[in-house]
């Protein structure tokens, strides 16, 4: 009897657990599925594995100042065309002693919600020293900084940089650190092993502006390095950022989707 009344104490610990094999690995009822990528996504890596990736939405060192919603791993997830098209961008550049490096590429529906959140709680102003500090908040949506929907969701988007090989990491970002405008000299502001574009990453300014006219000597060569490096695979720049890119034609030009970053959406493609 006591090893009955063991065997049933062990059962009962396995069912509270969800062990048993009658639900092991069966979801909770009315869980939904994530959502996957079509085949015509890839994980850039897959592609390119030289192009430096330094994923800004799954760390706390972006203009909210959080991990942001659907970034679940530091992967670059494009369309296959789009990421062809870098890795041939990145062919030529690395013949010039360079590499590309991307800080953000297909962005899931749920993040630029996630943005859109973060913007009309004029309160939340944590990052405001380093990504926007001329911008009024309540003024993002109507300068364009912020919208409902974005061109990175149709996944032949991409937000990258020049880095001169050899590529020595940035370091890690530590939450709470000391901010530096994002407009200051490179040798001032946040260290990003990029060559200097004038700018950091997603500084809400207009001295981001590709061709703003104040960009000149060194600065200026790079974003042309830049710009004349993925024009010639099809890449279109908006004027507004120096660092946003969008490959043309675009596979899905008019759908937003909604899967996670995370390799697994890509999984088998």
């Amino acid at each position: 009897m006591t090893g009955l009344a063991s065997a049933f104490r062990a059962l009962g610990v396995l069912a509270a657990a969800g062990l048993l094999a009658a639900g092991a690995g069966v979801p909770p009822a009315g869980a939904v599925p994530e959502p996957k990528a079509p085949k015509e996504f890839v994980a850039l890596d897959r592609v390119d594995p030289t192009i430096v990736q330094e994923m800004r939405y799954t760390t706390a060192h972006d203009f909210v100042g959080e991990r942001i919603d659907g970034y679940r791993q530091p992967v670059c997830v494009l369309t296959r065309p789009a990421a062809e098209a870098l890795h041939r961008a990145q062919v030529r550049l690395l013949a010039r002693g360079y590499t590309l490096k991307v800080y953000d590429c297909y962005r899931p529906q749920r993040a630029v919600d996630h943005f859109v959140r973060w913007a009309k709680d004029l309160a939340d102003e944590r990052m405001k020293k380093e990504f926007y500090p001329l911008v009024d908040k309540s003024r993002l949506f109507e300068d364009g900084y912020i919208a409902e929907k974005s061109g990175h969701s149709r996944g032949s988007t991409v937000d990258l940089t020049i880095v001169r090989l050899p590529a020595v990491p940035t370091r890690p970002y530590v939450p709470g650190e000391p901010q530096v405008e994002c407009f200051r000299p490179q040798a001032e502001r946040f260290p990003d092993n990029s060559v200097d574009m004038g700018t950091g990453f997603d500084c809400f300014d207009t001295l981001s502006h590709t061709d703003d006219p104040r960009i000149t000597g060194v600065q200026r060569a790079n974003r042309d390095l830049l710009r004349g490096a993925l024009a010639e695979q099809g890449f279109v720049n908006l004027p507004e950022e120096w660092w946003h890119y969008t490959f043309k034609p675009e596979p899905f030009p008019s759908t937003f989707f909604d899967f996670p970053v995370a390799r697994r959406s890509v999984a088998g493609h």
